[in-house]
Protein backbone atom coordinates (compact mmCIF):
# COMPACT_ATOMS: atom_id res chain seq x y z
CA UNK A 1 0.00 0.00 0.00
CA UNK A 2 1.27 3.48 -0.90
CA UNK A 3 1.11 6.01 1.90
CA UNK A 4 -0.20 9.47 0.96
CA UNK A 5 2.05 12.45 1.56
CA UNK A 6 0.87 15.67 3.18
CA UNK A 7 1.59 18.94 1.36
CA UNK A 8 2.32 22.21 3.15
CA UNK A 9 1.72 25.58 1.45
CA UNK A 10 2.33 29.22 2.38
CA UNK A 11 -0.18 31.53 0.67
CA UNK A 12 2.26 34.41 0.22
CA UNK A 13 4.62 32.08 -1.67
CA UNK A 14 1.97 31.19 -4.26
CA UNK A 15 2.03 33.55 -7.25
CA UNK A 16 -1.05 35.73 -7.62
CA UNK A 17 -2.65 35.16 -11.03
CA UNK A 18 -4.17 38.31 -12.56
CA UNK A 19 -7.32 37.30 -14.46
CA UNK A 20 -8.43 40.76 -15.60
CA UNK A 21 -8.10 44.36 -14.44
CA UNK A 22 -10.22 43.81 -11.28
CA UNK A 23 -9.80 40.14 -10.28
CA UNK A 24 -6.83 37.99 -9.27
CA UNK A 25 -6.41 34.71 -7.40
CA UNK A 26 -4.15 32.12 -5.81
CA UNK A 27 -4.94 28.37 -5.98
CA UNK A 28 -4.13 25.24 -4.03
CA UNK A 29 -5.45 21.94 -5.34
CA UNK A 30 -5.74 18.60 -3.64
CA UNK A 31 -6.94 15.36 -5.13
CA UNK A 32 -10.64 16.07 -4.56
CA UNK A 33 -10.84 19.71 -3.49
CA UNK A 34 -9.54 23.14 -4.46
CA UNK A 35 -9.15 26.21 -2.29
CA UNK A 36 -8.50 29.67 -3.65
CA UNK A 37 -7.91 33.20 -2.48
CA UNK A 38 -9.87 35.60 -4.67
CA UNK A 39 -9.09 39.34 -4.76
CA UNK A 40 -11.69 41.65 -6.32
CA UNK A 41 -11.47 45.42 -6.68
CA UNK A 42 -14.66 47.35 -5.93
CA UNK A 43 -16.88 47.06 -9.00
CA UNK A 44 -15.23 43.84 -10.17
CA UNK A 45 -17.68 41.50 -11.89
CA UNK A 46 -17.74 37.72 -12.07
CA UNK A 47 -20.07 37.13 -15.05
CA UNK A 48 -22.95 34.65 -14.91
CA UNK A 49 -21.73 31.08 -15.13
CA UNK A 50 -22.37 27.65 -13.67
CA UNK A 51 -20.24 24.58 -13.04
CA UNK A 52 -20.67 21.00 -11.88
CA UNK A 53 -18.54 21.76 -8.81
CA UNK A 54 -20.01 22.45 -5.39
CA UNK A 55 -18.74 25.83 -4.13
CA UNK A 56 -18.32 27.41 -0.72
CA UNK A 57 -17.47 31.12 -0.64
CA UNK A 58 -16.22 32.70 2.60
CA UNK A 59 -15.81 36.49 2.46
CA UNK A 60 -12.97 37.62 4.74
CA UNK A 61 -12.92 41.31 3.75
CA UNK A 62 -15.38 43.45 1.79
CA UNK A 63 -18.72 42.35 0.34
CA UNK A 64 -20.06 40.57 -2.73
CA UNK A 65 -23.50 40.80 -4.28
CA UNK A 66 -24.45 37.46 -5.81
CA UNK A 67 -27.22 37.11 -8.37
CA UNK A 68 -28.52 33.56 -8.46
CA UNK A 69 -30.46 31.45 -10.94
CA UNK A 70 -30.88 31.50 -14.68
CA UNK A 71 -32.92 34.73 -14.46
CA UNK A 72 -30.45 36.31 -11.95
CA UNK A 73 -33.41 37.58 -9.88
CA UNK A 74 -32.34 36.19 -6.50
CA UNK A 75 -29.91 38.60 -4.82
CA UNK A 76 -27.71 37.63 -1.87
CA UNK A 77 -25.25 40.03 -0.23
CA UNK A 78 -22.33 38.23 1.44
CA UNK A 79 -20.28 40.45 3.74
CA UNK A 80 -17.07 39.90 5.71
CA UNK A 81 -17.44 36.96 8.08
CA UNK A 82 -20.26 35.37 6.05
CA UNK A 83 -20.37 32.20 3.95
CA UNK A 84 -22.41 31.23 0.88
CA UNK A 85 -22.80 27.67 -0.36
CA UNK A 86 -23.57 27.23 -4.05
CA UNK A 87 -24.80 23.82 -5.22
CA UNK A 88 -23.57 22.29 -8.48
CA UNK A 89 -25.03 23.66 -11.73
CA UNK A 90 -26.71 26.74 -10.18
CA UNK A 91 -26.10 29.77 -12.43
CA UNK A 92 -24.63 32.69 -10.49
CA UNK A 93 -22.71 35.94 -10.89
CA UNK A 94 -21.09 38.33 -8.43
CA UNK A 95 -20.26 42.02 -8.11
CA UNK A 96 -17.73 43.36 -5.60
CA UNK A 97 -19.47 46.06 -3.57
CA UNK A 98 -16.13 46.94 -1.93
CA UNK A 99 -12.54 45.81 -2.37
CA UNK A 100 -13.03 42.16 -1.44
CA UNK A 101 -10.93 39.19 -0.36
CA UNK A 102 -12.67 35.82 -0.24
CA UNK A 103 -11.84 32.16 0.01
CA UNK A 104 -13.54 29.80 -2.44
CA UNK A 105 -13.55 26.03 -1.98
CA UNK A 106 -14.59 23.67 -4.78
CA UNK A 107 -15.29 19.97 -4.94
CA UNK A 108 -14.08 18.59 -7.28
CA UNK A 109 -11.32 21.02 -8.33
CA UNK A 110 -12.24 23.42 -11.16
CA UNK A 111 -10.59 22.00 -14.27
CA UNK A 112 -11.26 25.23 -16.20
CA UNK A 113 -9.26 27.15 -13.58
CA UNK A 114 -6.40 24.68 -13.80
CA UNK A 115 -6.16 24.60 -17.59
CA UNK A 116 -6.88 28.33 -18.17
CA UNK A 117 -10.11 27.81 -20.11
CA UNK A 118 -12.07 30.03 -17.68
CA UNK A 119 -12.50 32.75 -20.32
CA UNK A 120 -15.60 34.16 -18.57
CA UNK A 121 -13.21 35.51 -15.88
CA UNK A 122 -10.31 36.47 -18.11
CA UNK A 123 -12.36 38.67 -20.43
CA UNK A 124 -14.07 40.67 -17.64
Amino acid sequence: MIEATAQHYVWKDIPREKLNSTISRRLITGENMMISHIYLDKGGVVPKHSHHNEQITYVLEGALKFLMGEDQKTEIIVSAGEVLTIPPDLPHSAIALEDTFDVDVFNPPRQDWLDGSDTYLREG
